[in-house]
């Protein structure tokens, strides 16, 4: 009997061992799995977040290189916009040049004679002075070229563009002659009176023609008639063959 109970309480034994090393196996096999599950876990958070931080430095790189090429073109527009200032500059000075130039050409085509002229001016008018039958010489009253060249100088000097005598415009190489009872004017017979028109500022050539002891002073002191004119419009035609 005694040989029953030993084997009876040797196979209690043997299954208790059982169940205890099953329990152990059991919290080995949770905790192994636990384990590898939580590394598998933060395996993928750490590759998660490797994918970003390297997603983050490209972006950060790219923006940086897309700064860089902006300030590149700033520094190129602003480069452009001085050479386009320099330029307009350039072709400003270049207007101003030709069209001194186009008006310097008018100019001198008024002096030669070759375009017609219209604008604001004054005639003079010179004839010969009444004759004193007392006097010997009678060409002491005839209007002589000297006269008419002192008069249209003076037209020229006081900024006249343009001038004529008796309808004839005169040139910059023209001259005035006398021939006999006549002047000549490049060659052409004019008799008295004579008829001088000038285009310029009216109050300019009058006040020149006028002033004390000028012009006209010395002419009425040689007993030639004067008379003066302001006009608000003369057209002078230019010369034939110019």
């Amino acid at each position: 009997m005694n040989g029953k109970v030993l084997k009876k309480r040797m196979k209690l034994k043997v299954k208790g061992k059982h169940v205890i090393l099953s329990l152990v196996g059991l919290v080995l096999g949770f905790i192994m799995a636990f384990s590898y599950h939580f590394t598998q876990v933060n395996d993928t958070d750490k590759a998660i977040t490797n994918g970003q931080w390297e997603r983050d430095i490209e972006l950060r790189n790219q923006l940086i290189a897309q700064e860089e090429k902006n300030r590149q073109l700033q520094q190129e527009l602003i480069e452009k916009q001085e050479k386009v200032r320099e330029t307009e500059e350039e072709l400003a000075q270049e207007e101003q040049v030709f069209f001194n130039l186009a008006e310097d050409a008018e100019k001198y085509r008024m002096f030669l004679g070759k375009v017609r002229v219209r604008g604001k001016g004054v005639t003079v008018t010179l004839a010969d002075g009444q004759y004193n039958p007392n006097e010997d010489n009678i060409n002491n009253y005839l209007v002589h070229e000297h006269h008419v060249f002192n008069v249209v100088n003076e037209l020229y000097v006081s900024g006249a563009t343009a001038v004529a005598i008796n309808g004839q415009r005169l040139s910059h190489n023209s001259y005035i002659v006398c021939n006999g009872p006549v002047i000549e004017i490049d060659g052409n017979p004019h008799p008295a009176p004579f008829v001088i028109t000038a285009i310029g500022e009216p109050d300019v050539l009058s006040s020149a023609l006028n002033i004390t002891g000028g012009v006209k002073d010395r002419l009425v002191n040689e007993n030639v008639e004067f008379k003066l004119e302001v006009n608000q419009e003369i057209i002078l035609e230019p010369i034939l063959g110019s």
